[in-house]
């Protein structure tokens, strides 16, 4: 599990914190591309490689927002989400994938995930999603799991 160091030096120096995003997928390479495009966001970025330990984190850490990868070994997206949202169900749940057409939209409908992104991403697409999804949050159910 890593997490955004500058991020967390910027949620200490300022009263509000910055949205914590939760991003879970199989492959670093991903990952980093992801936390790349995402950087000058201002969100407090943690990053998962398995959804085992995605879980394990949101079992302790509340997060705004959870970005999932929907192939990854020993649990698919849409599971690791459906547990996300038991454990977190004020997060907003998305999910990003190479592999679209093999999700169902009734099943994503169903687990509340608001955005499917398609792999590979168009980065302006991405931030557009994820900037809607914690505003529509913010203002229609606040905070109600502040990222401490």
């Amino acid at each position: 599990m890593e997490s955004d160091a500058e991020a967390e030096v910027e949620s200490e120096m300022s009263d509000a914190s910055p949205p914590r995003v939760l991003i879970v997928d199989d492959e670093s390479h991903i990952l980093a591309a992801l936390r790349r495009s995402l950087r000058r966001e201002g969100y407090a970025m943690v990053t998962a490689e398995t959804p085992f330990e995605a879980l394990q984190y949101l079992e302790e850490n509340p997060v705004d927002l959870i970005l999932s990868d929907q192939k990854m070994p020993g649990m698919s997206g849409v599971e690791f989400l459906t547990v996300a949202r038991r454990l977190r169900p004020a997060a907003v749940r998305m999910m990003i994938t190479g592999w679209s057409e093999a999700v169902s939209p009734d099943d994503l409908a169903a687990i509340g995930v608001q955005s499917l992104i398609p792999k590979p991403w168009d980065d302006s697409l991405l931030k557009k999603e994820i900037r809607g999804a914690l505003a529509s949050r913010e203002r229609f159910a606040g905070r109600s799991e502040p990222a401490s």
